[in-house]
């Protein structure tokens, strides 16, 4: 099996917070799907269960981007504008991306 083309794929550079991890990804996946598939899940352990499934809805797959991607949903749009996390679930990778997962808080409590 051949290695793909460059320009079939982005690298993903992930700092979770125990070190930077590099990832490739088809041109046009969604990168909540490639951090899931890769085992660095942008939910929370409550939230990787309780989620919109990737529809842009609940706001809980949010990611900080550096030199993020213009953004094409509207929470993402608003995110961009007020320095939010951006939604995973809404961002295509067209790029290189590199992603910072947060520290996530659900009702009041950090995990």
């Amino acid at each position: 099996m051949s290695e793909p083309d460059r320009c079939d794929v982005v690298y993903v550079r992930i700092d979770d917070g125990d070190g930077d991890h590099l990832l490739t990804a088809p041109v046009g996946s969604r990168l909540r799907d490639v951090l899931r598939d890769a085992g660095h899940s942008p939910h929370t352990r409550l939230t990787a269960r309780a989620n919109c499934g990737g529809r842009g809805l609940c706001g809980t797959c949010g990611v900080r981007l550096d030199e993020s991607p213009a953004p094409d949903h509207w929470h993402d749009a608003l995110a961009d504008r007020w320095g939010y996390p951006r939604l995973s679930c809404q961002v295509t990778l067209r790029e290189d991306v590199r992603v910072r997962l947060p520290a996530k808080m659900i009702w009041g409590r950090r995990e």
